[in-house]
């Protein structure tokens, strides 16, 4: 299983959450929302840029449009590589809850 940090897994799981509308503005803005965190877009931008040399996401560039005063944006969705990790990620830590008998 490859290893991913806080961010990243963060950052997966909500594009994951968001299915087509993932991209940079709107990455940072679900992370904020979720977290309660803010987090610049160049940081964003890093972190989806890492992902996607790992394998765990792809990118398009959609067409320009007017709403965007004629400027393209980048999509990013899951591979499945990313589908695989995040459901390796979860059977792990469910494994571990499982253990706390407190939350029994």
């Amino acid at each position: 299983m490859a290893q991913l940090g806080y961010l990243e897994e963060t950052v997966l799981l909500l594009i994951l959450v968001m299915e087509e509308e993932a991209y940079g503005f709107t990455v940072s803005e679900a992370y904020k929302k979720h977290t309660g965190k803010s987090i610049s877009i160049s940081a964003i931008h890093t972190v989806l840029s890492r992902m996607e040399t790992k394998g765990l996401i792809e990118s398009e560039m959609t067409g320009a449009t007017e709403q965007r005063g004629g400027r393209r944006k980048r999509i990013f969705n899951s591979t499945n590589q990313g589908k695989e990790i995040v459901a390796e990620l979860k059977a792990a830590r469910q494994k571990l809850w499982d253990q706390i008998s407190f939350l029994s």
